[in-house]
């Protein structure tokens, strides 16, 4: 528990956050990265490339801060940080190597005038304070898998018992457990965590579960990333017959017990968590349920026709699709270009008293939460989930 002054403390170095933390938390990974190796399978370095990670990062340790003195309105973003953490397996062992060079980065970056002793201290407390309640949530979440029928620890040899191309970015793995075991249930919308060796490197993963149900096996679907290193190992490398390691399913990004109109709204891969959504959503009830999705193209387009079968049995199943470019697409597109506001005016539910779901590129996101506002859409019913680090909307 960190005492007044400390508190303090934090308060104050709230405005170097808010106008450095990116150059901090660069520094950070630069240091972290570069001397501990063993936790490099635990970060995209595509996402240290683009920046998206220190961000993050920085947008983490700065709401943390501000809210340094009311942790419970740091629920929903300690949720997030968990689920992340179960889905790559990170472990007690590895919180004091980010607790020391998070530090060395703070003396570093703000320089010892600044960074006294005194202030060093207080974010000692205060990185201990979060890390012990990160551990005990996440032991939590690892003890409930390992418990629970067809449940494991760490990692478990899974086989590829198919391999389907869904579209041409898109292609499906479906996974069952090399020693022909049961799988642990999972949540519409988790995802599952891979451990890949890549090139003789260990790199890992995260992949949305795209169907709802296990049948003894799980199903996740990939999309091929230009100079992705997972998902080109994936598309070009990975057959049928070979085996990988999976962490057991995570995620809250899972549909809320509710009676209201329900919209799923993607973009992309983006479809693929909320395909399994729309499954869970029919399996019961009479709500009626409004499936948007954009694609660049119908060549991109995944599930279509799937999701156009669902909704000839479904008949409170309602599926819209937007394509940036028409041209051969086997299909009439609903309308063509970018997501608007008027086409979800019209798309979606008469009544703005629903429950949104949606996931796809940042951009695109932004987009849409702030369409979904305009709308009239309450803040409390529209929820999204990021592919990667949890960044600002």
């Amino acid at each position: 528990m960190l005492d007044s002054n400390q508190l303090a403390i934090i308060r104050a170095t709230v405005p170097l956050l808010e106008s450095g933390g990116v150059a901090l938390t660069t520094h950070f990974y630069n240091i972290m990265l570069s001397e501990y190796p063993e936790v490099r399978p635990l970060f995209n370095q595509a996402h240290q490339a683009s920046g998206q990670q220190p961000r993050a990062l920085a947008n983490g340790v700065l709401t943390y801060a501000r809210n340094i003195d009311r942790l419970q309105a740091l629920q929903p973003l300690a949720a997030q940080i968990v689920n992340k953490h179960v889905s790559l397996q990170v472990l007690p062992e590895h919180y004091p190597i980010v607790g020391a060079c998070l530090l060395r980065a703070i003396r570093e970056v703000l320089g010892a005038e600044i960074a006294t002793d005194e202030v060093i201290a207080a974010w000692a407390a205060a990185y201990q304070q979060l890390a012990d309640l990160l551990i005990q949530a996440e032991k939590a979440v690892y003890d409930a898998a390992a418990q629970a029928p067809g449940g494991w620890r760490g990692a478990r040899p899974f086989v590829v018992a198919d391999k389907v191309q869904e579209s041409q970015e898109i292609t499906s793995f479906y996974l069952r457990p090399a020693d022909g075991g049961a799988v642990l249930p999972y949540k519409a919308g988790q995802y599952l965590g891979l451990r890949l060796i890549v090139d003789g490197k260990e790199v890992r993963r995260n992949y949305s579960l795209s169907r709802f149900g296990t049948d003894g096996q799980y199903r996740i679907s990939v999309k091929r990333e230009p100079g992705g290193v997972a998902s080109n190992f994936l598309h070009d490398r990975v057959q049928p017959g070979d085996t990988v390691d999976v962490f057991p399913p995570s995620g809250e990004f899972v549909l809320h017990e509710s009676p209201r109109p329900l919209a799923l709204i993607s973009a992309g891969v983006g479809i693929t968590p909320t395909l399994a959504l729309l499954e869970d959503a029919l399996r019961d009830g009479d709500r009626p349920i409004h499936f948007i999705h954009y694609a660049r193209s119908g060549a991109v387009h995944a599930f279509g026709d799937y999701v156009d079968a669902l909704a000839a049995r479904h008949p409170r199943l309602r599926h819209f699709v937007c394509y940036e470019d028409p041209q051969g697409a086997a299909r009439t597109p609903d309308a063509i270009g970018r997501a608007t506001l008027d086409q979800l005016r019209q798309w979606l539910p008469d009544s703005t008293d629903l429950d949104a779901y949606f996931v796809g590129p940042k951009a695109f996101m932004s987009h849409i939460k702030k369409a979904l506002a305009t709308l009239g859409v309450p803040q409390a019913q529209s929820r999204y989930e990021f592919f990667g680090p949890a960044d600002a909307l």
